[in-house]
């Protein structure tokens, strides 16, 4: 099989990280038990969906564990009650992770029959011919990555597929997976928020003793940069921590964030949300945030984050970090 390295590839066909807000359907779809949704499930991703829709999104993000596949369910019944819905967005979903089968509560599986079991699974669910993105969603150490290829290829040819990213993988893991892939990868998807920060961290934190607080494997996200990889942040809002969230025991940089983040809000005449997910947008990696909520208030109240992003200054961007780090930086 030819291999699409990073070179020839990504680089070579111009590909840009593609920044725009993305709607993640995680919260769609009731609990996580095996209870069945509702009708109840299927009007609040409609509601969902249509937010998202006014806020200028139109890329939305599953994975067939999310919800134990509900999260796909409903959001086919909207899609299918919904005439040229279809037409009007793109949808992702991810595969790779199993839950509660063979004894264990999870483990990963990214071998070839595995991943067109559940691709067929979610496009079944999905009530949809194909999916404009499958993401390979934790690194699977048994992967093998000419067996990717060879599913990865076929659901293509099928036209199941039409574009490959993955999820929580370092650059070095997508090199070795580009090296037998005939498409380029075209997003990673990482959690990645300004309370969530190794990412960043990790960047100035070289040759610096605390760097050592930070897992993130350094050079990720020039590496995505490089070969025009989208950096999708999940989590992006921090699960709305900085924005009204109720916290047990507040740090006392989580306090100083929350008022920073509310007076900046204030001063820009927008809201919270889009300040958070400004910020992200702002670094030059051209970061597309991740929306998990499934209140249409607070999703519309994110529409405004690229408008944010151009118009927050430099010493903004900056006085956001250290408010949350709550030190300096070196």
């Amino acid at each position: 099989m030819a291999a699409v390295s990073p070179s020839t590839g990504a680089r070579a066909q111009e590909l840009k990280p593609q920044q725009e807000l993305i709607y993640g359907c995680m919260g769609l779809g009731g609990s996580w038990s095996a209870e069945p949704y509702s009708s109840a499930h299927v009007d609040e991703a409609a509601a969902a969906v249509d937010a998202a829709l006014a806020a200028g999104i139109t890329l939305f993000d599953h994975a067939d564990i999310y919800r134990n596949g509900k999260s796909e369910a409903v959001f086919g019944e909207v899609l299918a009650g919904t005439a040229g819905l279809r037409e009007k967005i793109r949808l992702q979903t991810k595969c790779g992770i199993r839950l509660g089968e063979q004894g264990l509560e999870a483990y990963y599986d990214l071998s070839r029959e595995g991943i067109l079991e559940r691709v067929n699974e979610s496009l079944a669910r999905l009530k949809t011919d194909y999916v404009d993105v499958l993401m390979l969603h934790r690194p699977d150490p048994l992967m093998d990555p000419a067996e990717v290829a060879s599913a990865v290829g076929q659901l293509m040819a099928e036209g199941k597929v039409r574009a490959l990213g993955v999820s929580n993988m370092s650059g070095a893991q997508i090199e070795v997976l580009q090296d037998r892939l005939e498409t380029p990868v075209v997003a990673n998807q990482l959690e990645m928020s300004l309370l969530k920060r190794a990412w960043l961290e990790s960047t100035v934190l070289v040759n610096h003793a605390e760097g050592t607080d930070y897992s993130f494997p350094h050079g990720t996200v020039e590496y995505c940069g490089l070969h025009g990889i989208t950096l999708q942040a999940y989590g992006a809002l921090a699960r709305g921590l900085y924005t009204g969230a109720p916290a047990a025991t507040p740090t006392p940089a989580e306090e100083a964030t929350t008022a920073f983040v509310a007076a900046l809000a204030a001063e820009k005449n927008t809201t919270g949300e889009s300040v958070l997910l400004g910020w992200l947008m702002k670094h030059p990696a051209g970061i597309a945030p991740v929306i998990g909520t499934a209140k249409p208030e607070r999703i519309r109240a994110c529409a405004d984050a690229a408008g944010v992003a151009a118009a927050m200054t430099r010493a903004e961007w900056y006085r956001l970090w250290v408010t949350a780090r709550g030190s300096n930086i070196p």
